[in-house]
């Protein structure tokens, strides 16, 4: 067995109220899978009484500690990224940074967000039409799934938000990177009848943000819908979308493919993601 196979490894997550996160037990299952002394742990701002202003003490004793690297959740994606010394070309463009690898007493910012949701996407939603789409939400998570569906070949894009100037900006953020497509800021949702599928990028749905999104009576059997939020994995949404014909994609495969992504990172190694995918279900079924 090689040194890298036999090593501790440790790394951590930085964010808030993130105690019922899975990505510990993704990580560090599927490092024992490899052979590894995993270790990952939780760095709860809200547990410690922190905020995003104690990012430096904490991402300097996570280096002091000797973590390899850190994944970084709400609210800390963007503020994280001026204690960087690097970033990552898709973290650079996104402006939002979910994966620190430290190393040699430099810190190295990336975003798999997007490429797992992009994964996801792909694999669960095979052969979609992307004519078109709407996208409900321009947060962090809203970025990533935008650049995600743009990359995928997306080809018009009307994102909404309840803060119509975060809609504005994220289009004109990603209008210059994918010039060949009709990013705009929605104004109606009536956008949805003439729209491919639906992207959902808010929190709603989740056990402490209940219902739906949007209006049911804009869901019709030609859409496809894909989820962002797995906690729950079946959404309001989602259960509607299927009472309706939809096809439909859950948040499972983007929070276990920017796992993947972090993982491969951190350790050097190549993840098995469908023995990642396996573990989620298990941890969510």
């Amino acid at each position: 067995m090689t040194e890298t196979l036999v090593r501790p490894l440790k790394a951590g997550l930085i964010g808030a109220g993130i105690q019922a996160s899975l990505t510990p037990a993704m990580h560090m299952a599927e490092g024992a899978a490899q052979g590894l002394s995993y270790e990952y742990e939780l760095i709860d701002l809200q547990a410690l009484g922190a905020t995003e202003g104690d990012l430096p003490r904490l991402l300097a004793e996570a280096e002091g500690r000797g973590l390899a690297g850190l994944n970084i959740t709400h609210p800390c994606k963007q503020a994280v990224i001026a204690h960087l010394d690097e970033l990552a070309p898709d973290a650079r463009r996104l402006g939002a940074v979910n994966t620190v690898v430290l190393k040699g007493g430099r810190r190295f910012g990336h975003n798999t967000d997007w490429w797992g949701f992009a994964e996801g996407f792909k694999r669960g939603l095979p052969g979609a039409d992307l004519s078109s789409a709407v996208q409900l939400g321009a947060g962090g998570a809203g970025v990533a799934t935008a650049y995600a569906g743009l990359s995928l070949g997306l080809r018009q894009l009307a994102v909404f938000d309840r803060e119509p100037e975060r809609a504005e900006a994220l289009a004109e953020m990603l209008s210059p990177l994918f010039p060949e497509a009709d990013i705009t800021a929605g104004t109606d949702l009536a956008a949805m009848r003439t729209a491919a599928g639906l992207i959902h990028a808010t929190p709603t749905g989740m056990a402490k943000y209940p219902g739906l999104p949007l209006d049911a009576e804009l869901l019709a059997p030609h859409h496809w819908v894909a989820e962002i939020v797995y906690f729950p994995l079946e959404t309001a949404l989602l259960r509607e979308a299927r009472r309706r014909g939809c096809r439909t994609l859950d948040g499972g495969g983007m929070a276990v493919f920017q796992a993947v992504g972090a993982f491969r990172l951190f350790t050097g190694l190549e993840p098995d993601a469908g023995r990642m995918l396996e573990h989620f279900k298990a941890m969510t079924g």
